[in-house]
């Protein structure tokens, strides 16, 4: 029982001594810009957690700035992807009003240099050049390529692009407007060249109709 009684105070008093001592610590307006070494370029959405006070975790706006109030002495992590995290102080102060310019660094990570290859395996690679037919030359090559064939085999596997599928469309609305005007000036009987023939052709036959009725 005196043991129990022990740990509860103990406990007890480590919470009001540091209840005590965060009521004594002086707080300020911690405010800031996080920017990247070197270019000076805003970091936007870092994260600032306040590693003193329960992890309080804050957000910088889109060009780095951020600003909350803590107490002098709390330390202060800046954390982004990309960058190493960094871990601050917050010095005394005068003033209620502390601004740090935090500056990160670059989190560069070199990869191991890959070369890639289109075969799985050194035997396929030996396979295939070995199969590689080398006896047509150049101009055989590309012709068998541009072959009516083999652009019609392409135009069924490769999507089209905008430019394409735009001349497309224009040479469509073309056709279109086209066979509507012609369509519309054959229609008129007065525009129609075959009407105009047939009709001379008539009066041509009856004027010999009636020249022959008068003999």
């Amino acid at each position: 029982m005196k043991l129990l009684v022990s740990i509860f105070l103990i406990v007890f008093l480590t919470f009001f001594f540091s209840a005590s001592h965060a009521q004594e610590r002086k707080i300020v307006q911690y405010s800031g810009i996080v920017t990247t070494v070197g270019s000076g370029l805003p970091v936007g959405y870092a994260t600032v957690t306040n590693l003193s006070f329960r992890n309080e975790a804050f957000a910088a706006n889109n060009e780095g700035y951020f600003s909350f109030v803590a107490h002098v002495g709390d330390t202060i992590r800046f954390t982004s992807v990309g960058f190493d995290p960094l871990v601050v102080t917050i010095p005394e102060v005068k003033g209620d009003k502390y601004t740090a310019n935090i500056v990160m660094q670059n989190l560069v990570t070199e990869l191991p240099m890959v070369t890639p290859y289109p075969w799985a395996s050194i035997e396929e690679f030996n396979i295939a050049f070995m199969n590689l037919d080398v006896s047509e030359d150049n101009i055989v090559r590309v012709r068998r390529s541009l072959s009516y064939e083999s652009l019609a085999a392409m135009a069924a596997v490769i999507p089209r692009d905008g430019n394409e599928m735009r001349s497309i469309n224009n040479a469509q609305s073309f056709n279109t407007m086209n066979n509507k005007v012609i369509n519309q000036r054959y229609a008129n009987p007065l525009l129609n060249p075959f009407a105009w023939g047939n009709l001379i052709q008539q009066i041509t036959k009856g004027s010999k109709s009636r020249k022959t009725s008068n003999y």
